[in-house]
């Protein structure tokens, strides 16, 4: 089989990816190892935030803009309820990352935002304790996508347009010469003039000469009964919302959509890639040391255990996303390594993946995600357009 385009990974990043070609017009090839939506990798879990006061990075800013566009886009085309907008809290030290960082961002880009002290945050948001030395920043855009809706979605319009989905195909490995690539899977071969990698835990085992170290990380995230006041997570009386609880250590989570009250410690899972079968060792104490936070900033959220799920992050070591052609192979773009933090961005991240293939360039600043920021070489630059 041939195409203009071959996408592995179908995930959020890939799925958007392959709507994004597909739409415009471009043979898009999708491989998969398993059938998405799944829960193998990072595009799972129920929920997933957006949020556009972007504490992280203020570069975000834009790109999370021009997301919630795309996704009004994709909920309106697929007939899908994809988002739900609840407002978002960010709660820490005024100069902290999460508050500080949320504040900056606003700012910078004259976002509406409330500044509210902890007083005015428990008496708004009764199920919410804050320390005294913290502030909310509460932006009134940041909501819930609903992750393995979104993935259908965007799967399903990228199969409308065109795109083939191959499924349940592992991929062994890929090859590029200076007239296409080809990509052999478990079952078969695929040729292509171009290839975007969107493997997110699987990078390493498909991308082993780069400059950079990425590092699988299991998660963990879970699904509590309110203890007391059910009335307090109700969507229209708790936001989404990021708690610093320490210097750099965040605890996050969702109102009762339905399934119980999500939560879950942001960066303090263990090593361990989704094809790694050890025990999860830190689940048990992930979970004990979730209910001391809860016990000290939502006190009424921490009742009976419901569920659980684990979920990986790809790491850069600094904690930004990469994509970017291949130093070696420019006809082969490197999408989604994205450090926990991606899923809210993948229309716009398909948007600049289908412009690098198709045009070589994007319009947005993407020197943040750039491989060159590691040393060693610069991406490649793609050699010819898909026609």
């Amino acid at each position: 089989m041939t195409a203009d385009v071959i996408v592995v990974g179908l995930g959020v990043m890939g799925a958007a990816t392959a709507y994004s070609l597909a739409s415009r017009g471009v043979r898009v090839l999708g491989l998969d190892r398993y059938s998405p939506p799944h829960a193998h990798g990072s595009s799972h879990g129920k929920t997933r935030i957006i949020r556009e006061a972007y504490f992280e990075h203020p570069a975000y800013v834009s790109l999370v803009q021009h997301a919630y566009a795309r996704w009004a886009e994709v909920e309106h085309e697929s007939a899908s309820r994809l988002l739900t907008q609840t407002g978002g809290l960010m709660i820490g030290p005024p100069g902290g990352a999460v508050a500080g960082g949320a504040e900056l961002s606003a700012r910078t880009y004259g976002l509406a935002y409330e500044r509210l002290s902890p007083r005015d945050v428990t008496r708004r948001f009764p199920a919410l304790r804050l320390a005294e030395d913290m502030v909310g920043i509460f932006e009134p855009r940041a909501g819930v996508l609903f992750a393995e809706q979104c993935v259908a979605a965007l799967l399903s319009l990228a199969r409308r347009n065109g795109a083939q989905v191959v499924l349940n195909q592992r991929v062994l490995s890929w090859s590029s010469t200076a007239d296409g690539v080809l990509v052999t899977t478990a079952d078969s071969e695929y040729s292509a003039d171009h290839l975007v990698l969107a493997v997110g835990p699987w990078v390493s085992s498909l991308i082993s000469d780069l400059n950079v170290r990425f590092e699988v990380e299991r998660t963990r995230m879970f699904w509590l009964r309110d203890a007391a006041h059910k009335e307090f997570f109700h969507p229209d009386r708790l936001p989404i919302f990021l708690i610093e609880y320490a210097a750099g250590r965040l605890l996050y989570g969702f109102p009762n959509l339905g399934d119980g009250i999500k939560v879950a410690i942001h960066h303090e899972g263990d090593a361990a890639g989704p094809d790694d079968d050890s025990a999860d060792g830190r689940a048990a104490s992930q979970l004990t040391h979730l209910r001391e936070l809860l016990a000290r900033h939502l006190p009424s959220a921490n009742g009976e255990l419901l569920d659980a799920a684990t979920c990986y992050y790809t790491n850069t070591p600094d904690l930004h996303f990469v994509l970017d052609f291949h130093p070696a192979a420019p006809r082969v773009l490197i999408v989604s390594p994205c450090s926990g933090h991606g899923f809210k961005f993948a229309p716009a991240i398909g948007d600049i993946a289908a412009d690098l293939v198709v045009n070589g360039r994007s319009a947005f600043d993407l020197e943040l995600f750039s491989l060159k920021r590691f040393g060693g070489k610069a991406g490649g630059v793609r050699p010819t357009s898909v026609n």
